[in-house]
């Protein structure tokens, strides 16, 4: 698989919502922190998407997709200025499918799909996505808007094979955004995203997700680039926000560890075929990446590293995360 896909599947939907609202006049509703991922097309009308966290407001067009992927509060309104009302207020009772009606409901049209997520990297790996993806041109607009509409139907009228269908649904709706964004050329971020955006960080990036158990040098793997060994390190850290070396460490114990909590295979095994020589030096390797034993992880201890845990640090910094919501 390639990267995307690689990370992506570490992140497993269980769960779905389907909604929207229809709005007329003056109105502005908060929505609160959320787990997982919610994902909106605006069917009609004008609007403002306001999230706690990130700098200023969005401008929402009849046919704007976007993707929230980090849990944040955010504001639905006719204008930010406007104080907002809890939507629990204003809609207190949201059966699943449903589509609630705000002041009469002729000026503003809006439908979303909400899904969470379980797997062990689940915090760590949405922490690294921006706070908002929008989606802006026709075509791709489409794509996401089909695939809501479809899961909006799987949700109202259940059927035989439902919840899988609502489940690949939920992957098309996030690798189509998570892929448009980074068709545009993201610029200026640090992360893994962004560096997939970069022609020479991905090719590195491809080479050590296609095989974590070579005996990858920095030599190597500037070579994957093009680039001189002190320029690659550079640009990588810079890109990505970690050195290489640390990287590759980092997928190949989040391989580890999904492989622990999914398969059947014993430590040495595993260890075996991520490269280590030894079960003692993966283990080792494994508690400080993930901050607990492969045995406990395996029986399902999944320390979550907060973003200020050195661990993480690795990855991404907040000050790192503060720079990509600019």
């Amino acid at each position: 698989m390639d990267p995307l896909s690689d990370i992506l599947s570490l992140l497993k939907p269980r769960s779905y919502m389907f909604g929207g609202f229809e709005a007329g006049g003056d109105w502005s509703i908060r929505f609160g922190q959320h787990e997982g991922i919610k994902c909106y097309a605006v069917v009609s009308g004008q609007g403002w998407l306001v999230v706690e966290g990130a700098p200023g407001a969005v401008r929402l067009t009849t046919g704007d997709c976007f993707v929230l992927p980090r849990g944040w509060p955010f504001v639905l309104a006719s204008n930010p200025a406007l104080p907002p009302i809890d939507y629990r207020k204003l809609f207190p009772t949201r059966p699943n499918g449903s589509i609630a009606k705000l002041n009469g409901g002729s000026d503003f049209s809006i439908v979303g799909g909400h899904f969470t997520l379980s797997g062990g990297h689940v915090d760590v790996l949405l922490a690294m996505l921006p706070p908002i993806v929008h989606i802006r041109t026709e075509t791709d607009k489409a794509a996401l808007r089909w695939c809501m509409e479809r899961m909006r139907q799987e949700l109202r009228e259940p059927q035989p094979g439902g919840f899988l269908i609502a489940q690949q649904l939920a992957y098309t709706m996030l690798v189509q955004a998570l892929r448009l964004h980074l068709a545009e050329g993201l610029t200026g971020g640090v992360g893994w995203l962004f560096a997939l955006a970069d022609r020479q960080m991905a090719a590195a990036i491809t080479a050590m997700h296609e095989d974590p158990a070579h005996r990858w040098t920095l030599a190597l793997l500037a070579e994957r680039a093009g680039m001189s060994r002190t320029t690659f390190t550079l640009k990588f850290k810079e890109t990505v926000g970690t050195s290489p070396m640390d990287y590759l460490t980092r997928w190949r114990m989040m391989v580890a560890g999904e492989r622990l909590t999914h398969s059947s295979d014993s430590i040495s095994v595993i260890a075996l075929s991520l490269g280590y020589e030894s079960e003692s030096a993966f283990s080792t390797a494994f508690k400080r990446m993930m901050g607990c034993s492969p045995r406990q992880y395996g029986r399902g201890v999944h320390p979550t590293p907060s973003l200020h845990d050195e661990r993480v640090g690795e990855i991404i910094s907040v000050d790192r995360l503060e720079a990509m919501a600019k």
